[in-house]
């Protein structure tokens, strides 16, 4: 495992000029560790075919370490053959998911508070991502960001990876890392810059 994970999570809607296939393809190539694609809207025979095209470059040389995680649809993930799930408040228990595909298929949880990232841990999830850490347009309605001392409250109580998600900069990842945090999870870092692999060798700089 790479001293601090890069995760980018998928948002075709906020695309304009580019395919979100290209997007994938050129973040994975870039070195992220984790792009959990993540289309909720998605008809099950497109979401398949974004997976397998992800998945097909984590086959290239020199990327097979790279994991592709699909968000909430445990049946398109494993039909894939993605390396894992990524579940919501509102997705299966990760009890009964754990049961359903063990390790070391990889079970990701988004929590928002100590309590939930304490009963992700104790279900079997394999890692949390811990958000909104940073005030962020896209969460604006769900109260005020959780801030640096909740990620390293939960960071020292978990023992599991736990990726800040929520307004992440350049500039936030050493604060985040230093609170604990294994990684930052985002989706405008990645998909809001003019090179993808010059973000990415910024934010390794960075972390870790």
């Amino acid at each position: 495992m790479k001293s601090f994970l890069l995760c980018y999570i998928t948002d075709r809607r906020q695309l304009r000029l580019v395919s979100l296939a290209s997007v994938i393809r050129e973040t994975l190539r870039a070195g992220v560790d984790m792009v959990q694609i993540r289309e909720k809207d998605l008809a099950s025979r497109e979401l398949m075919a974004l997976v397998e095209g992800a998945l097909s470059v984590t086959s290239e040389p020199g990327k097979g370490s790279a994991s592709v995680i699909v968000n909430d649809r445990l049946d398109v993930a494993l039909a894939a053959g993605a390396k894992g799930v990524h579940l919501g408040t509102q997705s299966m228990p990760v009890q009964v998911v754990r049961r359903l595909a063990p390790r070391p298929f990889v079970i990701g949880v988004s929590c928002h508070s100590l309590g939930e990232a304490m009963s992700a841990e104790s279900g079997g999830a394999d890692y949390l991502v811990l958000g909104p850490i940073f005030e962020t347009p896209s969460k604006l309605g769900y109260g005020p960001p959780l801030g640096l001392d909740m990620l390293r409250s939960v960071t020292s109580r978990i023992r599991i990876p736990v990726l800040a998600l929520g307004g992440i900069t350049v500039e936030r990842i050493r604060p985040c890392w230093e609170a604990g945090a294994s990684g930052i999870a985002g989706i405008r870092i990645f998909q809001e810059c003019e090179s993808v692999q010059e973000r990415v060798r910024e934010l390794r700089a960075q972390g870790g």
